[in-house]
């Protein structure tokens, strides 16, 4: 759901909008971001653009709790089932259509996209989540938009400024505060570098995901851009447990009684709600105010962490995240 800056992050994101528009009227390709109804209210955009922040913070928890008894590889297939079946009688609403006449390269690359993006990073995501709980987690997450850049520079020729490569290194030191000894938490250093480094493998194939397939964001609508993706994502998926020996007992952790009610609803407000709200956030203002608002989901995860997970509040945490925050602001503004 994020894009990266051709010369900076965010400014890239202005023009997305105003670009998908004019390409996808000149192909006459549906696209949710300049078909539908025009803003007549103040600050709708930014209003969707926080509660793109809220809901994914909420899907996180949520997440946190399903993981407590479904295995990351079941919970990440039940996760992008769901979010297909909602996805498709969504694209009917909005008057688009599932399928689109694009060359075969294209949708390969959107599928390895989805394979590599939501298929295996999002699995290293849940497995990172497990270890290190959502207030720590969210520290990890800063490293997206550094990461995306980074990668940039690399596939696409794009160039990070002075500025962009301080955040960075701001985002890193944060990441490197969480990983001392900290009596707060039960697990081992062990764990939590297990649970840091999962994090950070699944950070760099989210941007790896993006990065590949920017030139198609630009072409067609997100919508059916993400059926596509989760389609590639449940095919590996799907590759994955049938090659694993405990397929069986990694599926049947999804029957757990107590884990249901936080699937579906991790499922629909961190994946559903947050494409939906990101999309209409995009369409009603400036992409640089998205980004900022987005990221005060660092913000929202580390306090319903400490709400409804109990999770500890303390100085080192604290310092963690405003880190972070600062370092993705100067990532993406700077």
């Amino acid at each position: 759901m994020r894009e990266n800056a051709k010369e900076k992050f965010g400014s890239s994101l202005k023009g997305f909008s105003l670009r998908s528009s004019r390409l996808c009227e000149k192909q006459k390709i549906p696209n949710p971001s300049g078909k539908y109804m025009k803003n007549t209210l103040p600050y709708l955009g930014e209003l969707f653009a926080l509660l793109t922040a809220i809901t994914w913070a909420v899907g996180v928890i949520l997440f946190k709790k399903s993981g407590e008894t479904a295995h990351p590889l079941a919970l990440n297939f039940f996760k992008n089932i769901l979010s297909l079946m909602l996805i498709l009688p969504t694209l009917y609403l909005f008057g688009e259509t599932p399928a689109l006449p694009v060359s075969h390269k294209d949708y390969l690359l959107l599928l390895f996209s989805g394979a590599v993006g939501i298929g295996i990073a999002d699995t290293l995501f849940f497995k990172s989540l497990n270890l290190l709980g959502a207030g720590l987690f969210a520290v990890i997450d800063c490293l997206y938009s550094p990461a995306v850049i980074c990668l940039s520079m690399l596939w696409l020729g794009e160039r990070m400024t002075l500025w962009q490569i301080f955040g960075a290194a701001v985002i890193v030191s944060a990441v490197l505060t969480v990983i001392g000894k900290d009596k707060s938490v039960s697990i081992s250093r062990r764990e939590r570098l297990t649970g840091i480094c999962y994090g950070i493998t699944a950070t760099v194939l989210m941007g790896v995901s993006i990065v590949i397939v920017k030139p198609l964001i630009e072409r067609f609508p997100i919508l059916w851009l993400t059926q596509i993706r989760l389609t590639g994502g449940l095919l590996i998926l799907g590759c994955l447990l049938l090659l694993n020996p405990k397929r069986y007992s990694i599926l049947s952790s999804l029957s757990a009684a107590t884990g249901w009610k936080y699937m579906l609803s991790g499922s629909f407000a961190g994946t559903y709600l947050t494409l939906i709200f990101w999309q209409y956030g995009m369409k009603f203002t400036q992409a640089s105010v998205v980004a900022a608002l987005n990221q005060t989901s660092t913000v929202f995860i580390f306090v319903l962490a400490a709400v409804f997970l109990r999770e500890p509040i303390t100085a080192r945490r604290t310092f963690s995240i405003f880190l972070g925050v600062a370092g993705s602001l100067m990532v993406i503004f700077l």
